[in-house]
């Protein structure tokens, strides 16, 4: 009897994890949104209507006050005997000089009662018919000063109220609500106080800060015209709603929320927002919702990725361990905490202990052999120039005396000392400058002094490491190429640069070099071996590499004429970071 195998398609189990996770997570979440959507959008749709309402009536009640101020004031100005007196004195009187006395008494007790009552702006009677209807003003009214075009806006105690409109006030484009009360002058007829609020009242008044959302004002006057409207965009369709229904304060038409509030003393102020604006907290309140789904649906795929990991990290660790090796072999092993697979990882991380043995002990023997060779360059003196340098005290000793063989074999003595003693291989920058030194002063001596020298240290970076005998082949290639017929000079310069980095700079003022013959100098450099200690450039050059590799820099820069300058940028290191 054969046997039938049915080859199944296999599942994934990081796949299956996360469906069932996100099944989980988001269902009771959606349920929960479901339930709780129409109860928060009423609660902030009444939330948000209720404090447009409170806005309103406080604007509102504002401008009732305003209203009330201004009459109260134009009565003061319309009924205060004496001011009316004053007013009627003025017109009959034929005098100019009393007219100014009068005029003066007048102006003195309009700015007294504008003073008391900072809700005023511009105070002016005025006698309507007349080429300059103005008699008497605290500010300059424009020329074409009148209220017979003037928007209506009610009728209130015996004064008309206009509004608003643009002030005038002839040095202002502020809007402003205005009045004008007849004043019952004795001898004169058509006599009127005409008041306006201050500058910038009407703007206090309709403010979008105590809404916390965008809104457009309306004002309707008593008679059911639109004085004014905030928003010259707003469609026609929300603009000629009808308000016949009082007991609803709220309507939407033309894509806006209107809200009314109608004033005992006649006319209406509408508030009128935006659907988008007016829906922007529930909006922001789905989206909210939305992203806490969206957070729910990650974490859901997070918690069964880690579940995934949880299970099949161990079967690949290692793998993933073999393979890591190979890109870096130092990194320690990283366990997996199961007992099995760690006894594993635990042998194959003793094969990477003793393999990384044998590496460094490889690189060790490498670094020494580099160090010899520097060492066998460190002792290999010119005899030439031991020779330059004996016939030196030699002739000194004939033509000077003691003294001079004194100073030159002390320097000599110095200098070999520092060159060719077992001082290691790494002193600091002072100690440097101090074996250099003594060198200077004795090539001075074997050239008769036909050259100076500078020597200019950052007292930061005296305490600095760097390896010996890196300077002294600088400064004698500097003598070599900068002495000559004229005056030769050398300045040594070493600074402290940003970013842990030391600058070393020798620089001559002799003939100057070519770039072919610097690159010729840093590589090979078989003129060497005639002068000096008989080591040059390139010296310099493999130092640098072998003690910094590619973080140092070496640049040779030559003027015609003018002279050579040797710069070399290292980072800046102590004596325990160099392995000695």
């Amino acid at each position: 009897m054969k046997r039938r195998i049915i080859a199944r398609k296999s599942q994934s189990l990081r796949r299956s994890l996360v469906i069932y996770l996100v099944i989980g997570s988001l269902l009771p979440l959606a349920v929960l949104g479901v339930m709780t959507y129409y109860s928060i959008y009423s609660i902030l749709t009444n939330k948000i209507q209720s404090g447009i309402s409170a806005s309103l009536n406080q604007e509102a009640a504002t401008l009732e006050n305003t209203i009330n101020n201004l009459d109260f004031a134009s009565k003061q100005f319309a009924l205060d005997g004496q001011i009316v007196d004053e007013v009627g004195s003025f017109l009959q009187e034929k005098q100019v000089y009393k007219k100014s006395q009068l005029m003066a008494s007048i102006n003195e007790k309009i700015n007294l009662v504008n003073f008391t009552n900072p809700v005023l702006g511009v105070t002016a009677y005025v006698e309507p018919g007349l080429d300059d209807p103005v008699l008497f003003t605290n500010f300059s009214l424009s020329r074409d000063f009148g209220t017979d075009k003037l928007p209506p806006f009610m009728s209130y105690n015996g004064a008309s109220y206009f509004g608003p409109h643009k002030t005038m006030y002839s040095s202002s484009n502020n809007f402003v609500f205005s009045s004008l009360r007849v004043v019952r002058v004795p001898g004169a007829k058509d006599v009127y106080i005409y008041l306006e609020t201050n500058y910038n009242l009407f703007a206090k008044i309709l403010s979008e800060r105590s809404y916390g959302m965008r809104v457009t004002h309306l004002l309707v006057n008593e008679h059911g015209d639109m004085t004014y409207v905030e928003n010259k965009d707003m469609p026609r369709e929300a603009l000629d709603v009808s308000w016949t229904d009082d007991a609803s304060p709220h309507k939407i038409s033309g894509g806006y929320h209107l809200f009314r509030y109608k004033s005992p003393q006649g006319w209406q102020l509408i508030a009128a927002v935006k659907q988008s604006t007016f829906n922007s907290e529930i909006y922001s309140w789905l989206y909210k919702l939305f992203f806490v789904a969206l957070a729910t649906l990650v974490f859901s795929v997070l918690l069964a990725l880690f579940i995934w990991k949880q299970v099949y990290r161990p079967l690949r660790k290692v793998n993933s361990e073999i393979v890591r090796m190979a890109e870096n072999i130092e990194a320690p092993v990283a366990y997996t905490r199961v007992e099995e697979f760690d006894l594993l990882l635990g042998n194959f991380q003793d094969m990477k202990t003793k393999i990384n043995g044998l590496l460094n002990e490889v690189e060790h023997n490498e670094q020494q052999k580099s160090r010899l060779e520097i060492e066998k360059l460190l002792s290999q003196i010119n005899p030439h120039f031991l020779h330059n340098t004996l016939n030196t005290v030699q002739w000194l000793a004939r033509m000077n005396g003691q003294k001079e063989i004194d100073k030159l074999v002390t320097l000599l003595v110095k200098v070999l000392h520092y060159n060719l003693g077992k001082k290691s291989i790494i002193v600091t920058i002072q100690d440097e400058i101090d074996a250099l030194q003594n060198y200077m002063e004795l090539q001075r001596i074997r050239y008769d002094y036909e050259f100076e020298y500078a020597v200019d240290v950052d007292e930061a970076v005296v305490g600095a490491a760097i390896p010996r005998f890196l300077l002294q082949p600088l400064v004698e290639n500097a003598i070599y190429h900068g002495t000559g017929e004229r005056q030769g000079r050398v300045a040594i310069t070493i600074r402290a640069l940003e970013g842990g980095r030391v600058s070393l700079r020798v620089a001559d003022n002799g003939d100057g070099i070519d770039p072919e013959t610097a690159q010729r100098l840093l590589h090979e450099d078989p003129g060497a071996a005639k002068r000096g200690l008989g080591i040059g450039l390139s010296y310099v050059n493999r130092l640098l590499k072998q003690f910094y590799g590619e973080r140092m820099s070496i640049d040779i820069a030559g003027v015609p004429h003018e002279g050579t300058t040797i710069t070399i940028i290292i980072p800046r290191k102590a004596k325990e970071e160099f392995d000695d």
